[in-house]
């Protein structure tokens, strides 16, 4: 299916996704390899959480994202790795390349028992093997299921046992910066609690970990000996890709399951169409493999396209702020997609990083994670993209499987801060708190989408009745996002955040995104979270944390200030009652900010925080508590 290429196009595709979905969706499914074409495009619904997409079809996505470029594309390069350290030798692997070291992967995974539907956990740094094995788990059928390289011990053993997984496989150790996780060291300490794991393949990444005799394997050894062919196992459309664990509101980790063929059209469509992205081009998609965007945006949207792709082993601010520019000059990067947590986080460094890169390689701009705020967005778009590059500003989740409201590059318009109109399948509506679907184009209310989409999560593993209760049980009929939304007078999306973002202040909702976006204007701080809390009077305060550059600066005095800012541009009601200055903020290893735990210790409910060891600085937590009962 031909690429979206201008507005009308945009407009054609959209109202055939709406008016005939079988026959859109059936156009974009041909331009894949089956082993067996499907007997019907979508069958059930919502009313009984029984979607099928391209139901009866047989396929192996690897072979997609592999195999059918090997004719034309083999010596084209896939992936460009480059290490944590910026001066080890950097690896590339043309399309023919991939495909043997994939093909070795899955024969030392069919050399440990592993079968089609077992579940494969991956606690791995951003090395090229992770990619390797995730693509060799769904050549042989087998389901993958990544944790982030970072996760206590006890986050990885809950998850590993959630998933009932038999194998793990890790790094001994990765660099991260100046420092190294011990990974292997982590994962030994999990599966003491893993009875069912008998099998850890472990890749050799600085030659410092131990073995434990009959368990442990050294997979560098393994893949040095394994066959370059692997047969592509036949899958059905709609068997299980891989689960991917996502925070809950309970504190219980989520395990969202992501079926092929759906997914597969879903992470193809919308990489094409929202990066514009052509043959000659570099895309580096930022996120780990542990997260959502890192499946999507990494290990298969572009491989299904056939592009050119970075993959960085290390962080964006080591060995100094201009890492991520200097990496973009090195290899000619063309799209680059990067959260706003890391975006804001360089905006606060020294300028004469970005002065001093380059930076003419670039033709797109990506923000993904969280709604980005306007003066991140406006330097991103000046600072990074001198002006000629289009921000795409993609909302989606975990549970979507990719891109759901963007604009697309270049071809529809971007709007600051607006995630703009959904893409074609998405059909977005605004509900108020009876599920009444908000019609006048100018609303805000409950995001919800009203009819399937391919790439969507089928269930949570284990738990139907939790997906059917976290998801559908709100809003009646409907995917509820649990993110609240604007809708403006072109019809564009602004995302507004978590519904339970939002603070009620003396009858009044204000969204917290709509008071931080007003503390950014304040050219001393850097980074805010606003939250709500228990108060005698107005039901809830607001309260801020924030992130200062002035350390003379007392909390009274930004307070002041920044009341100032907030009365002009949204009233005197939004007024901070509360406020931290602190270093930083309590965020997950995927750099969202931890709001849940920012508002238990702003009611001081100190005792309910639940576990903090699974933050990337959970250290901080105890500076606020401190802060605040003094």
């Amino acid at each position: 299916m031909k690429r979206i290429e201008s507005k009308s196009d945009y407009n054609e595709f959209y109202n055939k996704s709406m008016e005939q979905t079988d026959a859109y969706w059936a156009e974009v499914a041909e331009s894949f390899t089956w082993i067996k074409k499907w007997d019907s495009v979508l069958s059930g619904g919502f009313e009984n959480l029984d979607m099928k997409w391209f139901d009866g079809g047989k396929l192996n996505i690897t072979e997609n994202c592999i195999d059918r470029h090997l004719k034309d594309n083999a010596d084209k390069v896939a992936i460009i790795w480059e290490s944590n350290d910026p001066f080890e030798a950097s690896k590339t692997y043309t399309y023919k390349e991939l495909h043997e070291n994939v093909c070795r992967f899955a024969n030392v995974l069919k050399d440990m028992n592993v079968k089609k539907g077992d579940r494969v956990c991956f606690y791995m740094s951003m090395v090229p093997e992770l990619l390797f094995g995730v693509l060799a788990s769904a050549r042989i059928g087998a389901i993958h299921s990544v944790v982030f390289g970072g996760f206590s011990a006890n986050a990885l053993a809950g998850r590993i046992n959630d998933c009932k997984a038999q194998i793990l496989i890790t790094n001994d150790e990765a660099p991260r910066g100046n420092k190294s996780i011990p990974l292997k060291a982590i994962a030994d300490e999990a599966l003491e609690s893993c009875s069912q794991v008998n099998t850890v393949l472990m890749l050799e990444r600085t030659g410092n970990s131990n073995l434990v005799e009959g368990r442990d394997h050294v997979l560098n050894d393994l893949l040095s000996k394994a066959d370059i062919n692997c047969e592509a196992e036949e899958m059905d459309s709609e068997s299980p890709l891989f689960i991917l664990y996502t925070s809950g509101s309970t504190g219980q980790p989520k395990g969202l399951v992501h079926t092929t063929g759906g997914y597969m059209c879903w992470a193809s469509e919308t990489f094409k169409n929202v990066f514009q992205a052509n043959d000659n081009d570099v895309f580096w998609c930022t996120a780990d493999i542990g997260w959502i965007t890192g499946h999507s945006y990494l290990s298969y949207g572009p491989l299904l396209n056939g592009a050119t792709q970075v993959m960085f082993e290390g962080i964006p601010t080591w060995p100094d702020a201009g890492r991520f520019w200097n990496i973009v000059d090195k290899y000619k990067v063309s799209h680059f997609y990067t959260a706003p947590t890391a975006i804001r986080a360089l905006q606060a460094c020294d300028p004469k990083f970005v002065h001093d890169a380059d930076l003419s390689s670039l033709k797109v701009l990506g923000s993904v994670g969280e709604p980005i705020n306007e003066e991140a967005w406006e330097w991103y778009h000046k600072e990074i993209g001198k002006e000629k590059c289009p921000i795409v500003d993609t909302w989606w989740q975990t549970e979507t499987g990719g891109i759901m409201i963007s604009n697309l590059a270049g071809v529809t318009d971007a709007v600051p801060c607006h995630a703009t109109k959904p893409l074609p399948g998405v059909e977005p509506v605004l509900v108020d708190g009876d599920n009444n679907i908000l019609a006048e184009t100018v609303s805000e209310g409950n995001l919800c989408i009203n009819r399937p989409w391919p790439g969507m999560a089928r269930t949570i593993y284990g738990d139907h009745d939790r997906y059917r209760q976290t998801y559908f049980s709100t809003f009646k009929g409907r995917y509820f996002t649990g993110d609240g939304a604007k809708r403006n007078a072109d019809g564009n999306f602004r995302i507004t955040g978590r519904v339970d973002d939002i603070i009620n202040v003396s009858g009044h909702r204000l969204g917290t995104a709509e008071v931080e976006d007003a503390i950014d204007e304040h050219d001393k701080i850097v980074e805010a979270a606003v939250v709500g809390y228990p108060h005698d009077i107005k039901g809830q305060g607001i309260m801020a944390y924030v992130i200062s550059t002035d350390p003379k600066m007392s909390d009274e005095e930004v307070m002041k200030e920044l009341n100032a800012i907030i009365t002009k541009h949204i009233g005197p009601i939004a007024k901070l009652d509360r406020l931290i200055v602190t270093p930083e903020l309590p965020k997950t290893r995927s750099g969202k900010i931890m709001r849940r735990i920012l508002r238990k210790i702003a009611a001081n409910e100190f005792d309910t925080l639940g576990d903090t060891s699974t933050l990337l600085n959970p250290e901080v937590v105890e500076l606020l508590i401190e802060k605040i009962k003094s």
